[in-house]
């Protein structure tokens, strides 16, 4: 039996998820923002006594390899990579936009006739990460940084539905201002990650757990805090 344990830390909610043969058969969601660091392990520690697990009776550990929040990234990533080499099991990386896309498609929130997919990782401001996928999961574009603007996206619009998806999409809902436009405010959760991570896992697609780091699309910025110490 294929054991994949699941790990969502892309975004300001994380989750966890234990996949056995391709079905998702524990889910543990936090409902309370960046607690990351205080709630990843104790999820998979209580799925995994739920189940009468050790974490090496599991094939693989899939984790979100971003983009999205540093700190969240780097959270899940060690986590993964822990296990990973507590276990001795395979490192399966998944695209945070891929999760989302996923998510649309196995809970039913494409729309009919929808023609594009576009998941959307709140950055700051009217930026989001994103990118462009068909509604069978293929992505067609790059993964960027962009500034939604008023034209954003007119090209795809202009053929159809679309879906915009993501922590990003509700603030771009009065700028993107078309009856052809959908939008669903939500986090990737850990079972939108079942059917890329399990691809991946039956394709031998696995990462270096030495070595692998997270995609984060755009550097880390630091600011230095204009309170007084003394």
């Amino acid at each position: 039996m294929d054991r994949i344990i699941l790990i969502e830390t892309s975004t300001s909610l994380c989750s966890a998820a234990l996949v056995e043969d391709g079905v998702v058969v524990s889910e543990k969601l936090s409902t309370e923002p960046r607690a990351h660091a205080s709630m990843t392990a104790p999820f998979i520690s209580e799925m995994l006594k739920e189940r009468g697990l050790r974490v090496k009776d599991c094939s693989a550990v899939a984790v979100s390899k971003g983009p999205g929040s540093y700190t969240g990234l780097r959270v899940g990533v060690s986590t993964a990579k822990g296990l990973c080499f507590g276990g001795g099991i395979p490192l399966i990386a998944v695209g945070t936009l891929d999760t989302l896309v996923w998510q649309a498609i196995d809970e039913g929130l494409v729309p009919e006739g929808c023609r594009y997919i576009v998941p959307m990782i709140d950055a700051r401001r009217m930026e989001v990460y994103t990118g462009i996928f068909t509604p069978d999961g293929k992505q067609i574009s790059p993964t960027v940084a962009q500034i939604v603007e008023e034209d954003s996206f007119r090209e795809q619009l202009a053929e159809g539905p679309v879906l915009f998806i993501g922590d990003g999409a509700e603030k771009c809902r009065d700028v993107i201002a078309l009856p052809q436009a959908s939008f669903v405010q939500c986090n990737p959760k850990a079972s939108g990650m079942r059917r890329p991570a399990v691809a991946a896992f039956r394709e031998g697609r696995f990462e270096d757990v030495a070595y692998f780091e997270p995609f984060y699309l755009k550097e880390f910025m630091t600011t230095v805090s204009k309170k007084k110490l003394f």
